[in-house]
C-alpha cells in the first residue's frame, strides 16, 4: 500500500484507532496535508509501537 492509499484509508479508521488506544486524542489523530509521518511519530509516542506496526494495524484494518 502506497502513502496515498493509506492516506485515505486513515481518514476511514481512526476512529477504531482511537477506540482501541485509550490514551490517543482527537489531536494526536488530526492528518494535515503533508504530515503524515508526524502523526506517526506521535502515534509511536502514545502507543509504545514502532512505525512499521503502526502502519500494519492501519492496514489491516
Amino acid at each position: 500500500m502506497n502513502k496515498d492509499q493509506l492516506e485515505g484509508k486513515w481518514k476511514q479508521i481512526k476512529g477504531k484507532f482511537k477506540q482501541k488506544y485509550a490514551n490517543v486524542t482527537d489531536n494526536d489523530l488530526t492528518y494535515t496535508e503533508g504530515k503524515f509521518d508526524e502523526m506517526l511519530g506521535k502515534l509511536q509516542e502514545k502507543t509504545g509501537k514502532k512505525k512499521e506496526e503502526i502502519l500494519e494495524e492501519i492496514d489491516n484494518w
